[in-house]
């Protein structure tokens, strides 16, 4: 396959919660938080979400891995400054851990307005956060077929970014939750395959025809090729608590996205699996975070998730110098030592006998310990 080697740059979307320092639940705040600061943000892209207990933010285009992580810091930092203005906090995970959505208020936007019209009590209980990773793949055909071969991977690295192991104050047994609220909407999960972007447009041309969509933005899949911008987005992920575990996930996309270029120029293919066998990987995932077990389809056995993460990380040894990112791929392995956010909530809820307040502090005591190292 001939084309040209894609800038691989890097922006990272991130979700944060905020909370309430008296009830430690999530307060519907956005629009006041907003009002007088905007500019302190440095006219970020820092805008609502669908529910007022969410702020969003978002990079630029990064060259690099290491400077989408100082743009992270940054806005984390400014965003953590005026919460702290405001009196309220903020919580970097992908599920409050007790709050319930009733007492959270819709944004009055047309977009989430006609979301939830379409999607009633799907969308208004859907209290999550999530962390999408851009990586610039300027070919569309290219985009198409890098996404069908990095499908498979797409659960390995939500395993370590798993954050969301409670919801309305119960342990669901699951170490990301919000993965398992977001499969109820239409269009998420693991995409087919396309032969072809000309085919991806068909499929999209057919659902908007039909009155199913009203355009590509409300394709929701895991991964998938941006309708505005010249990426594949990686939308999979939990948010991260830690800024370090953030940056390893988007690392790992960047690598994939190189290495599987590289395999392409050489005439080498990654064997492609359908959606259902992915999906019973990213179940795995969801369950059970890094504890559990992936299948590997190649071998036809379940292995470690742990053995697993391990082989991706030397799969993608020979391109992470050329793109400087060894260290920040190496962090996996710290991930393994220290658990993920959803491990480490876990184990605060044990050690406080069930006190799920607690577990809201370390989670904005995390962020902000984060958003402190711009100063460090």
């Amino acid at each position: 396959m001939t084309v040209k080697r894609p800038s691989l740059t890097i922006g990272i979307e991130e979700e944060y919660q905020i909370i309430d320092p008296e009830t430690r639940e999530l307060k519907s705040y956005i629009t006041h938080f907003l009002e007088d600061d905007h500019h302190a943000l440095r006219m970020r892209d820092v805008k609502p979400e669908m529910h007022q207990s969410t702020v969003e933010i978002g990079t630029k285009p990064c060259a690099t891995v290491q400077e989408a992580r100082q743009e992270v810091l940054e806005l984390r930092r400014a965003v953590s400054e005026i919460a702290e203005t405001k009196g309220v906090w903020i919580a970097a995970a992908g599920a409050h851990p007790f709050s319930s959505w009733e007492t959270s208020e819709i944004t009055d936007k047309n977009r989430y307005l006609t979301i939830l019209e379409d999607m009633q009590f799907l969308a208004r209980d859907l209290l999550i956060f999530g962390m999408h990773v851009h990586v610039g793949i300027e070919d569309r055909d290219f985009a198409i077929d890098t996404m069908n071969t990095l499908r498979y991977f797409t659960p390995h690295v939500l395993a370590l970014s798993s954050s969301s192991p409670f919801w309305r104050g119960i342990d669901t047994g699951l170490k990301s939750y919000r993965s398992a609220m977001f499969k109820r909407f239409p269009r998420t999960g693991i995409p087919q395959e396309f032969s072809s972007y000309s085919e991806y447009q068909r499929l999209l041309a057919t659902l908007v025809e039909t009155g199913a969509i009203e355009d590509s933005s409300k394709i929701y899949w895991d991964i998938r090729p941006h309708h505005v911008y010249p990426t594949l987005e990686f939308r999979i992920c939990d948010l991260c608590t830690s800024i370090d575990d953030a940056i390893c996930c988007a690392s790992l996309f960047q690598a994939l996205a190189l290495k599987h270029y590289k395999m392409r120029r050489d005439n080498l293919t990654f064997r492609h699996y359908p959606p259902t066998l992915i999906e019973e990987n990213k179940w795995r995932a969801m369950r059970y975070g890094i504890g559990g077990k992936l299948i590997d389809f190649g071998r036809q056995q379940e292995l470690p998730t742990k053995v697993l993460l391990t082989e991706l990380v030397e799969f993608v040894d020979d391109v992470v110098d050329d793109l400087g990112i060894r260290n920040e791929v190496n962090h996996v392995f710290t991930i393994f030592q220290q658990g993920t956010s959803a491990d480490r909530q876990l184990a605060v809820h044990q050690e406080s006998a069930g006190d799920l307040k607690a577990v809201v502090d370390w989670l904005v005591e995390e962020t902000k310990r984060d958003s402190q190292l711009l100063q460090a």
